[in-house]
């Protein structure tokens, strides 16, 4: 069974799990294109962390960020490589909408690469009803980064 539970980014574990995700990221955009969060970006009193667990193993993650009262941002979701294909993101994505709902967010967005190893990503979104649009909060456009949102 997944267990995901608000992650206070202090384990080893989840410093090499976001490592991984940055490393990742560096390989497929430019510096400047790249919007990921190191540990310290994710731990500012305006974003909420998940992390994602199955039998043990941390196997995805997931943040929260609140750009005003009624609108947040999805940052930092990542699969773990063993894990991809399971309905992990499904099951991360499905509770950080369910938090933002809670929350009382009338619409979420997010920002994610547009070249081919993020089809999968977009794929996701899209099943759960995000569609493209342009730049927010402080994003501009770029060839590298595509934007979605999802009004709840």
């Amino acid at each position: 069974m997944l267990n995901i539970k608000v992650d206070d980014l202090t384990s080893n574990e989840i410093a090499a799990f976001l490592q991984a995700h940055i490393d990742d990221m560096r390989a497929m955009s430019p510096p400047e294109s790249k919007h990921a969060l190191d540990l310290d970006g994710l731990r500012q009193p305006d974003i909420t962390f998940w992390s994602a667990c199955l039998g043990g193993e941390l196997v995805g993650c997931g943040a929260l960020k609140q750009l005003t009262p009624t609108h947040g941002e999805i940052k930092s979701m990542r699969t773990g490589v063993r894990a991809r294909g399971n309905g992990v993101g499904s099951a991360m994505l499905q509770h950080i909408l369910a938090e933002a709902r809670k929350r009382n967010y009338s619409r979420l967005s997010l920002e994610t690469g547009s070249m081919d190893f993020f089809k999968p990503a977009h794929r996701l979104y899209e099943r759960h009803g995000f569609e493209f649009c342009g730049p927010f909060a402080n994003y501009r456009e770029d060839p590298n980064s595509l934007f979605m949102t999802l009004a709840l």
